[in-house]
C-alpha cells in the first residue's frame, strides 16, 4: 500500500491522506474546492467542480493514473437543482472516456463546498 500525497493539492483536512494506491488501484478522497494553498475557492458550482477536477487530476498524477484511467468516480453534491451545471464542467474533463459514476444530494459538505468528488482510478 501507497500513501500518495502531493502538494499540488490541499493538504487532508483531517486524520486521512490525499488518497492510496493498492496493487494497481488508485483510491482518492474526496476532493473538494479548496486551492494547493487552502483557500476556499469562491463562486458557482461550475467554479468550484473545476477546482476540484484541478485536485483530483494532481492527486492521479502522484499516484501514476489520471482521468483517462479513472473506473469510478462519486459525486456529492449540495444542490441536486445544480446537476446539469456540474454535468457541463465534468463532461470537460470525461469527454471520450466515461467512467462509472454515483451522484449523491447531500446536507452539507466539508467547509460548505457545493461539490466534492472521489474517484478509483488504475494506476499506469
Amino acid at each position: 500500500m501507497k500513501i500518495v500525497q502531493t502538494s499540488n493539492a490541499p493538504a487532508a483536512i483531517g486524520p486521512y491522506s490525499q488518497g492510496v494506491a493498492v496493487n494497481n488501484l488508485f483510491y482518492s478522497s474526496g476532493q473538494i474546492p479548496l486551492t494547493p494553498d487552502g483557500i476556499m475557492v469562491e463562486g458557482d458550482i461550475q467554479a468550484q467542480t473545476h477546482q476540484v477536477f484541478q485536485n483530483l487530476q494532481a492527486v492521479l498524477e502522484a499516484a501514476g493514473a489520471s482521468l483517462e484511467t479513472v473506473v469510478k468516480a462519486t459525486v456529492f453534491i449540495k444542490n441536486m437543482d445544480e446537476f446539469a451545471q456540474l454535468n457541463e464542467v465534468y463532461a470537460e474533463y470525461f469527454k471520450n472516456h466515461k467512467p462509472a459514476r454515483s451522484t449523491v444530494e447531500v446536507v452539507r459538505l466539508p467547509k460548505d463546498a457545493l461539490v466534492e468528488i472521489e474517484v478509483v482510478a488504475l494506476v499506469k
